[in-house]
């Protein structure tokens, strides 16, 4: 069986990967990274989940919402009756398996399901740009997601968020292999469960793939409506849910919600102003990933920093925007390294990365209502970098072609002028 089927790291597969302008860096990151190394990276992945079981008072929170929800359809009574349950009817139904366990069986499965659903996602990029996942780089990468905090927090509170960190990668993965059909399908199982990754239904737009836009809004329709007709008043999620979900949540969400327009009002900026800010930075990006796509050059790049440029556009005008929604975009970007002129290899990516190194205190931010600040710089950051990475070519190009005018035209140094 071939290094690329099985995912094994392959001589052929680094070769692949390496380019001869790239930095030794590049080749020595894809290079087998020792056992020492992995067992690291195991012992850090089996501490998180060893403190999120024993130590923290709030581990599974945001997934005992969708679980009290299929409890309450077990019953026969209405799920969207607690004003938490945010996602769509098919939700629900996925969480019927882990409505049936106790409440001990949880809490470890929580953890332990979160790390492997984030490794999974991680494992899922490095595959789309042909990272072996035997490489130096795979090793790193969870060696550093054990203090990245927003791993940490989403790894701690359950978030559904973590089906579209695996999801995304898995789609653009079979995209690249030209089987959209079955990456709309994908797309269309991570909106059944949470429609956070609903912004890449223009990506499928973009690349005319009909039959897979078809796909991917029949599944969650689908779903929604079988489960709908199995509970008391479905209804309720157009007259309680959205409603709610459009006025931002309410006080308890609201300090962690890092989205531009919060953060601006916090600020003192008025709340008109600030979404109005936050509305055109969303409209920019779009713009952006718009302008990535049309640039056409073949491979992976394309694929992932258009998608990635829309979901940031998303969560920049989004209401709330937490710190772990990064994730579902973070692990193909950073995979992207091994590929010059990516975002990854701008300075300003990890720059924005090193406010969430875990344990590592800020003046005025340690609070937890104040974390918020620190989470959209990160937002903003990343989208920036990504935004300029999207249209460095053709601003460049336009420099390169503008129009000399006649006293341009002698470039003799000028001696002494001052």
């Amino acid at each position: 069986m071939s290094a690329e089927k099985t995912g094994l790291a392959g001589a052929g597969e680094v070769r692949d990967a390496v380019r001869p302008a790239d930095p030794p860096v590049v080749g020595w990151l894809l290079g087998r990274a020792p056992w020492p190394l992995w067992a690291v990276a195991a012992a850090l992945m089996g501490a998180v989940i060893f403190h999120v079981q024993r130590h923290s008072p709030t581990v599974g929170m945001d997934n005992d919402f969708v679980v009290k929800a299929a409890r309450a359809l077990l019953a026969g009574d209405a799920p969207y009756a607690d004003k938490r349950f945010l996602y769509l009817p098919s939700a629900v139904l996925a969480a019927v398996p882990e409505a049936l366990l106790s409440a001990g069986k949880l809490r470890l499965l929580v953890p332990v399901a979160g790390v492997g659903l984030v490794l999974l996602g991680w494992l899922a990029s490095l595959r789309i740009f042909r990272v072996p996942v035997r490489s130096r780089l795979a090793a790193l990468g969870v060696v550093a997601l054990a203090f990245f905090e927003p791993f940490r927090n989403v790894v701690n509170i359950g978030n559904w968020t973590l089906a579209s960190v695996v999801a995304l990668p898995v789609m653009l993965l079979l995209a690249l292999r030209s089987r959209w059909i079955a990456a709309g399908a994908v797309l269309g199982l991570a909106l059944a469960v949470k429609p956070m990754l609903a912004p890449l239904l223009l990506l499928l737009v973009l690349a005319r793939r009909w039959r897979a836009l078809a796909a991917a809004v029949a599944v969650p329709v689908a779903a929604s409506v079988l489960a709908a007709l199995v509970m008391p008043r479905p209804g309720m999620f157009f007259t309680r849910t959205l409603p709610f979900l459009l006025h931002g949540q309410d006080s308890f969400a609201r300090p962690f919600d890092a989205s531009p327009g919060m953060i601006l009002t916090r600020l003192g900026v008025p709340e008109t102003a600030a979404y109005g800010v936050a509305a055109v930075a969303a409209v920019a990006g779009t713009g952006c990933a718009w302008l990535r796509w049309r640039r056409c050059d073949p491979g992976a790049q394309r694929l992932v920093e258009t998608a990635a440029m829309l979901m940031l556009a998303a969560f920049l005008v989004s209401r709330p925007s937490f710190d772990h929604y990064l994730l579902v975009v973070l692990p193909p970007l950073v995979a992207s390294v091994v590929l010059p002129g990516s975002a990854a290899r701008t300075v300003w990516f990890w720059i924005a990365l090193v406010p969430q190194i875990s344990g590592l205190p800020w003046p005025h931010l340690e609070g937890l209502h104040r974390r918020a600040f620190k989470d959209t710089v990160m937002l903003c950051t990343v989208a920036a970098v990504l935004a300029w990475t999207c249209v460095r070519p053709r601003v460049l190009r336009a420099v390169a072609i503008m129009p000399v005018g006649p006293e341009g035209t002698d470039r003799t140094p000028v001696r002494d002028v001052f």
